[in-house]
């Protein structure tokens, strides 16, 4: 399930291309395109769930050739069906769930393109410690599959190149979302038992956050020129035009978010955007942009235009 600081990252995301592409400015294909780009964070982490049964068959099919050898070594003819096995792996395979998002949402790693991705995988994966050591040793059961898939998904999926390869073809958001996604899979993964897996929704149930996206991303834009008169106010000694423009626009979704969401405390706003910003701003924007919303929250506080829902929202 999606949380608040990546869904204010895909806010901000968007907000860059709307104010960097002007002469197609449309708030209405602004918000659709907000909405598609979290769908593909979906879309993503049916890709990851997927891959288990892709390498699952892969595994199978090897066994077979070589049991077809001219001169197959015992081995080859009873191989280790540990993998194969793998009681987690089972309930991917046959999760009639993620059969149905895979049709609906036309995800799959069929064509030959994707399969050449996976086989290579499976060549790196034999050799892998992790592989090995699980394979090699004697403890069977549904909770020894577990954790073997869970340090396999950690050391040999979630960080492959061949993968990171395939998604920045696939989508250049991707990349900034393939973190969250892998966290869905690690639940799903450790959430499954006996009788089933649970497949994340992609909302949490009965919340609000797609409303909570829509709204920041308008009132930000509906407030661009108030914020921007105070962000100037506000940053004495500096000519706002050499402010770099991710900082700005960090500023406004914040004053936005002090303003418009009554229920989220004003620490954590502003430690979001502090955060936020080292990762997609400059070295020194976290001090920055933290000073600027400190001076901000007190004069908003000065004009009555923080209402908060609870007590100890204001601090």
């Amino acid at each position: 399930m999606l949380n608040r600081r990546h869904l204010r990252i895909k806010v901000l995301q968007m907000l860059y291309a709307f104010y960097n592409d002007r002469e197609s400015e449309n708030i209405k294909q602004t918000e659709k395109n907000l909405l598609e780009s979290i769908e593909r964070i979906y879309d993503l982490y049916v890709y990851l769930l997927l891959s288990f049964d892709v390498l699952k068959g892969i595994s199978f099919k090897k066994q077979e050739e070589r049991k077809k050898k001219l001169v197959p070594s015992k081995e080859d003819l009873s191989p280790n069906l540990k993998f194969v096995n793998n009681r987690v792996i089972a309930l991917f395979s046959n999760s009639q769930k993620l059969k149905d998002l895979s049709t609906k949402r036309k995800i799959n790693w069929e064509n030959d393109e994707k399969k050449e991705i996976f086989r290579k995988i499976f060549i790196e994966l034999e050799k892998s410690e992790v592989f090995f050591e699980h394979m090699d040793n004697d403890e069977d059961g549904f909770e020894e599959d577990r954790t073997f898939l869970i340090q396999l998904f950690k050391a040999e999926i979630a960080n492959s190149p061949l993968i990171y390869g395939f998604l920045e073809d696939e989508d250049i958001h991707w990349i900034d979302d393939i973190d969250l996604a892998c966290s869905m899979v690690l639940k799903t993964i450790k959430s499954a038992h006996k009788d089933g897996l649970n497949i994340l929704p992609l909302y949490k149930e009965n919340d609000n956050e797609k409303e909570f996206i829509l709204e920041l991303l308008r009132e930000t834009i509906k407030r661009d020129a108030e914020n921007e008169q105070r962000i100037e106010t506000l940053v004495k000694n500096w000519e706002f035009e050499r402010i770099a423009k991710m900082d700005v626009l960090l500023l406004k979704m914040a004053i936005t978010e002090l303003q418009c969401f009554e229920s989220i405390p004003t620490k954590v706003t502003i430690n979001e955007y502090i955060d936020i910003s080292k990762y997609y701003s400059t070295p020194k924007s976290n001090v920055f942009i933290n000073g600027i919303l400190d001076k901000s929250l007190e004069l908003l506080i000065k004009e009555n235009k923080i209402n908060k829902s609870g007590r100890g929202l204001i601090q």
